[in-house]
């Protein structure tokens, strides 16, 4: 019996798929390539060939051959639902919220039985702050796999943000359990329960006393030892673990600041009122903007609006700077840039306004305003003004001691690359709290200053200010934003589910002799008052 050559080819193309996939496991992105390219050479329209480009692409970071190749494969089968997620997740990260959703869509209509697939699907759902839906499907993938981390991780994630913190704890115990040396899931314990004695942290110190530790796990560590030794009022020894954690991270990380530098100057000096004036934006009061430096109280401020019948909490939306991008066609991967902002210039105002309403639709809810809480929008005032002449601002104002510690004390995902080291810090500081003076001089009344401090201090006389300044009703359940059921996906996620409280003012003052560095260089650069 002789072997056909269809069968020949078969088995070519396994072989060559079954090693392609095998070298991208290990990381081996050249390699794995390499056997796509043949495979796709004998048969262009193989499927796998294409989802394998798809996945090779997305590991080299490459989106654009990633979008073209999962797109391929859904042409060639429609049903395939695992290129669909991806889609779904590529489009999220542009911006394009509405072509993810009916990337989606096409992915849940096929009812994915593949527990990668649908841990997959729960991370868009959580993009999209739809923790409910994220939650269902973060569940089906630990249901298909109990003792996988990752999945594992996905679901008490998404727990801590939706307030089940019991639940996430045992998860994360189990986790640690099964996997005792992950790193991601000691950080995420600490941050979800307070310690009551010090048993979390001599585990971990044990970990790392291993050698050759990557600086990324070295954080998750350190900054999980720091919080818990916080929890346990050892103030010294929760330092010197930031510190370490902070020195680790800031390893891994490329922070330009000249670059920084130059884009704050471009932005004092072309943003000023004849251009604002140049030109027409949207008329739509919905949007609400709240903004600030991170750890200074925004999601508190985010969630005492929120309370409000009339607004929705639509959380941490890239939709505004992703609106400018796309319309500007501007490349460059940096978020925040000089090429970004004079791209941006360009543009009118109207459209920016009319996409970012669009783009952000599926995260706005069905109330008649809503909270839109990126810290980092305070770069974009001007163009804010612009785009929704009706909209309503809010800047957080805290003591800048208390704002950058608790920056330096927080490990952050990819954002805020000047927290790791404490001079660096305390000039982006400074950096920030000029550009807020140029701004709220050349716009006067355009945003309105809250103070962290005063409002936990008095928490009814500067909410009602706030209510006020919104142009709403008062209602009494902005005093009781702590019992909210709505999910919180930032740092702050177990914390505003208190009361509030005062603990954190002057909390900087615990660590004042080794914090000295960044009081000096926040002096130099003409801080006063610390």
């Amino acid at each position: 019996m002789t072997t056909s050559t269809n069968d020949i080819q078969t088995g070519q193309l396994r072989d060559l798929l079954r090693r392609g996939f095998q070298a991208l496991t290990q990381g081996q992105i050249a390699q794995a390539g390499e056997f796509c390219r043949q495979a796709l050479q004998l048969k262009p329209d193989l499927v796998e060939g294409h989802f394998l480009v798809g996945l090779i692409a997305l590991e080299a970071k490459d989106r654009d051959t990633a979008f073209k190749a999962f797109a391929s494969v859904t042409k060639l089968q429609p049903n395939h639902a695992a290129a669909w997620a991806h889609l779904g997740k590529l489009f999220m990260g542009d911006g394009q919220v509405n072509r993810a959703d009916a990337a989606l869509s096409e992915a849940v209509k096929q009812e994915p039985d593949d527990p990668i697939v649908q841990d997959l699907i729960g991370s868009i759902y959580s993009l999209m702050s739809e923790y409910g839906l994220a939650n269902e499907w973060f569940e089906k993938a630990v249901s298909k796999r109990s003792k996988y981390p990752p999945f594992m991780l996905n679901l008490a994630n998404n727990y801590v943000y939706v307030g089940r913190l019991r639940e996430a704890q045992q998860l994360l115990e189990r986790i640690v359990s099964i996997q005792p040396k992950s790193p991601q899931a000691h950080w995420s314990l600490a941050s979800a329960r307070k310690a009551k004695d010090d048993s979390h942290i001599v585990a971990i110190r044990q970990l790392l006393d291993a050698k050759g530790l990557d600086p990324r796990v070295q954080a998750f560590y350190y900054y999980a030892i720091g919080k818990e030794l916080e929890d346990l009022e050892a103030w010294d020894e929760a330092f010197e673990a930031f510190r370490m954690g902070a020195s680790a991270r800031r390893q891994t990380v490329e922070y330009d600041e000249a670059a920084e530098v130059e884009m704050f100057e471009f932005l004092e000096e072309n943003f000023d009122s004849a251009w604002i004036e140049d030109g027409t934006g949207h008329d739509s009061n919905a949007p609400i903007f709240v903004l600030g430096q991170p750890r200074t109280g925004t999601t508190l401020i985010e969630r005492i609006i929120g309370s409000h019948s009339q607004v929705h909490s639509a959380g941490e939306l890239q939709q505004f700077s992703l609106a400018a991008r796309r319309l500007s066609n501007h490349k460059d991967p940096k978020r925040f840039s000089v090429g970004f902002f004079k791209a941006s210039m360009e543009i009118d105002a109207n459209k920016i306004g009319a996409l970012y309403l669009e783009s952000s639709e599926r995260m706005r809810g069905n109330a008649p305003r809503f909270v839109d809480k990126l810290p980092q929008n305070y770069l974009l005032i001007p163009m804010i003004i612009k785009a929704f002449p009706n909209a309503k601002i809010v800047h957080l104002t805290r003591n800048p001691m208390d704002a950058c510690f608790a920056s330096y004390k927080q490990l952050f995902a990819d954002a805020y690359l000047h927290s790791y080291d404490l001079q660096e810090m305390a000039r982006h500081h400074c950096r920030y709290l000029h550009l807020m003076s140029v701004w709220r001089e050349r716009f006067p009344g355009r945003f309105f200053d809250i103070s962290y401090e005063q409002t936990v201090q008095d928490l009814e006389t500067h909410a009602r200010q706030l209510i006020e300044y919104l142009e709403l009703p008062w209602e009494d359940a902005c005093l009781r934003f702590h019992e909210q059921e709505k999910a919180v996906s930032t740092a702050s996620a177990v914390q505003v589910r208190e009361p509030v409280h005062t603990r954190s003012i002057d909390r900087w003052r615990r660590y004042e002799q080794q914090l000295e560095p960044l009081r000096n260089e926040l002096r130099q650069q003409g801080v006063v008052n610390l």
